[in-house]
Order: structure tokens, then C-alpha cells, then sequence
């Protein structure tokens, strides 16, 4: 099961969200952090203790890294249950500066937010 998606232009937005998330039941493992750069993804990840999708969590082989952040980062969405046209979208997201907040589970965290 793919997981809800909402993106994001303001970091201490998503931060928000993660912790109401959090305080609403939602378990932070279940929680994904993604922005085209990596620095950014790690400093919003950490801060909220979120996570990321890692290479091992989503069988990336190390050997065959990709030449393009693009790349990975469609094949990562791919890979985390997005059709090749979902993760094409939200990697052009991804490219204006956005950043995923992927939630996984049956709860949809546009009603928690609410």
C-alpha cells in the first residue's frame, strides 16, 4: 500500500505536522521525510525524528547507485508503492523545492490535520 503524501514549501510547517502527527497516535516509523537535497531531508528528518527512505529499507542496490538525484529519488518513490507516472509527478515536486511528507498506515493524515 502506497502511503498518503503531502508536500510541503515551509520547513517548520512539516515539522508541525510530524509532531501533531505524532501526538494524534501516528508512530514516527511510519513517517517519511523527502526533499531533493539530501542536507535538507537529514536536517527536517532528524529535527522531527522522522524518517528517511534508506537504500537498505527499500533493497536500492549499492553497486548500481543512480547518476542522477532524480533517478533515485523516482525509484525510491517507486519503490515505496508509487506507480513509475505517481513518482515522475511527485519527483517534479520534488524539483521546485518541495518537500514529501509520506505517511504509511490506514489513518489519512489530511483528516488528522484538519
Amino acid at each position: 500500500m502506497k502511503p498518503y503524501v503531502r508536500e510541503y514549501t515551509n520547513d517548520e510547517q512539516i515539522q508541525h505536522d510530524v509532531q501533531t502527527l505524532a501526538n494524534k497516535g501516528i508512530d514516527r516509523n511510519d513517517m517519511y521525510v523527502m526533499s531533493h537535497d539530501d542536507d535538507r531531508t537529514d536536517r527536517i528528518a532528524g529535527s522531527v525524528h522522522a524518517n528517511e527512505p534508506t537504500d537498505d529499507e527499500l533493497n536500492v542496490d549499492l553497486a548500481n547507485r543512480f547518476s542522477k538525484k532524480g533517478d533515485e529519488l523516482r525509484y525510491k518513490l517507486q519503490e515505496l508503492g508509487f506507480s513509475s507516472q505517481e513518482a515522475e509527478d511527485l519527483e517534479d515536486e520534488l524539483d521546485e523545492g518541495k518537500v514529501l511528507l509520506m505517511v504509511q498506515g490506514d489513518r489519512n493524515p489530511d483528516e488528522l490535520l484538519k
